[in-house]
């Protein structure tokens, strides 16, 4: 049988697994949206559920003012003596910390600060001693990957920081890992940028604090070269051994919309390619990243990719998230509802809009809904950032707009004078573009107008998210919107 990449689709960047008995465990970057961190389980590291988020009060998680590329960078979980940890970096407020929890369906604790830079924290224990890696400079300003001995019960720095490895020559060196296999530490990470030239390499050594050796394999992952290929931009990950002896590297990836067209707008999604050893070194795949392998023989498995949702469907624990903050009073959520109290912030500020959102997990979709409303502004948007967003809305005089916000150009492209406060509305997509859609029973579908996906990609918007489908309201006077007969539907 085989599995196709992404396995986990959609905005689930910078992935990082442990595992804890028979079962794994994976975390993803959250950058400006609560709750933080997104916790999955596995049993066969193809197919995964969603648990729940690592960090999921506002004591935890500090994002005001956080916009796409502020918030919470990439974690990395790890399981030490019936404990998991979570460590990463909050870039707008306090730099790096962990959490932890001795039950993984509950809570996690409050966060523990390490003094020590950089991003991209990981954690490494041997014994009772712990230590911390993230990347950073030396002290005559070179990049490269550190690390610090610390007491895991408060983050205490018990040693100083000291440069472990250097790379192997690429820009942006980060997402460093230190493993144990065998007699060997082996210090892995990404360089290039998380972008089309995005790699992976990895050195060893004997001896924990180094010198380490480089791979003669370096980079032993990259699609850099795969030119028109639709997977792109592979690195940042984490090498795991499964239960069945199978070895593994979890990494993240992101599907361009054409082969020429090298624009992605779904963000950078969590992809799995086979390691295989020889003479002491592993190698990833066949040093590039595809989008289809063959599973090794594991019962029971069979990947499953189709994705349709409704109100019924979608968890508060799991799916909704929210722009900075989750003020439970704006929102009721009921089996076939939302209603929505209107927030004076809108969506092209660094605020608190009233604003719930799932992520857009394939090219292929399809979203209806109905809305009521006598709000400034109550619809769906097909959000990339401030700036950067699509939106098919009900305003206050009854009218249905659509509207682009394509960097410093925002524009009413159409708009529909309605019968009443409420209205029906259709959007469908394919890899190039949206359409967008008033739905009346008697009348049926009115196109208002069609828009680009590649505007709302990271290679017009930058930063380092993807498309989130939300729900909002808009409205000075906190009017009430209420959306029902949602249904999101993606086909691979």
């Amino acid at each position: 049988m085989k599995y196709k990449n992404p396995i986990v689709r959609g905005m689930y960047p910078d992935p990082s697994v442990c595992r804890a008995g028979d079962k794994y465990y994976m975390v993803c970057s959250t950058f400006q949206y609560f709750p933080g961190v997104p916790l999955f389980e596995s049993e066969d590291m193809v197919n995964w559920k969603q648990i729940g988020h690592c960090l999921t009060g506002t004591s935890q998680l500090e994002l005001n003012g956080a916009g796409t590329t502020g918030g919470i960078y990439a974690p990395t979980i790890r399981y030490n003596n019936g404990r998991f940890y979570m460590v990463t970096t909050n870039v707008s407020f306090g730099g790096n910390f962990y959490v932890y929890t001795d039950d993984i369906y509950g809570e996690w604790s409050e966060p523990v600060y390490v003094e020590q830079g950089g991003i991209d924290p990981s954690l490494y224990f041997e014994g009772d001693r712990s230590f911390f890696i993230s990347n950073g400079e030396d002290e005559q300003g070179a990049n490269c990957i550190r690390m610090c001995e610390i007491d895991i019960e408060t983050g205490r720095k018990l040693s100083e920081t000291r440069p472990l490895w250097y790379g192997s020559g690429g820009r942006y060196i980060e997402a460093p890992h230190l493993y144990k296999f065998g007699k060997y530490y082996y210090i892995l990470d990404a360089e290039g940028g998380t972008e089309y030239g995005h790699m992976v390499n990895y050195a060893r050594s004997e001896y924990i604090w180094g010198p380490f050796e480089p791979c003669p394999g370096n980079p032993v992952l990259t699609n850099r070269n795969l030119g028109g290929y639709q997977l792109q931009g592979t690195g940042h990950g984490d090498v795991i051994e499964d239960k069945n002896g199978n070895w593994w590297f979890i990494h993240l990836a992101f599907r361009q919309i054409d082969r020429w067209q090298p624009f992605h707008h779904l963000g950078r999604e969590t992809c799995l390619v086979p390691v295989e050893w020889k003479d002491g070194w592993f190698y990833m795949g066949n040093g590039t990243a595809a989008l289809e392998y063959e599973l090794p023989d594991i019962p029971g498995t069979q990947q499953t990719l189709t994705f349709c949702k409704t109100f019924a469907d979608l968890s508060l624990k799991t799916d909704w998230v929210f722009l900075r903050e989750y003020r439970a009073r704006q929102y009721e959520f009921g089996q076939d509802y939302l209603k929505i109290k209107a927030s004076a912030d809108d969506i092209f500020g660094l605020g608190y809009p009233s604003f719930a959102a799932v992520r857009q997990s394939e090219f292929q979709m399809e979203i209806q809904c109905r809305i009521e409303s006598r709000c400034k502004e109550a619809g769906i948007t097909l959000f990339m950032d401030e700036r950067h967003h699509y939106d098919i809305y009900l305003n206050n005089d009854s009218r249905v707009v659509l509207r682009y916000t394509i960097g410093c150009v925002s524009k009413e492209m159409q708009s529909v004078q309605m019968q009443g406060n409420h209205a029906g509305i259709k959007i469908t997509a394919d890899a190039l573009g949206y359409r967008f859609y008033i739905v009346e029973n008697d009348v049926g579908n009115t196109e208002l107008g069609y828009a680009d996906t590649r505007y709302l990609s990271s290679e017009v918007a930058s930063g380092f998210t993807g498309v989130m489908i939300g729900l909002y309201a808009v409205d000075d006077a906190e009017q009430t919107a209420v959306f029902t007969d949602l249904r999101i539907s993606h086909d691979e």
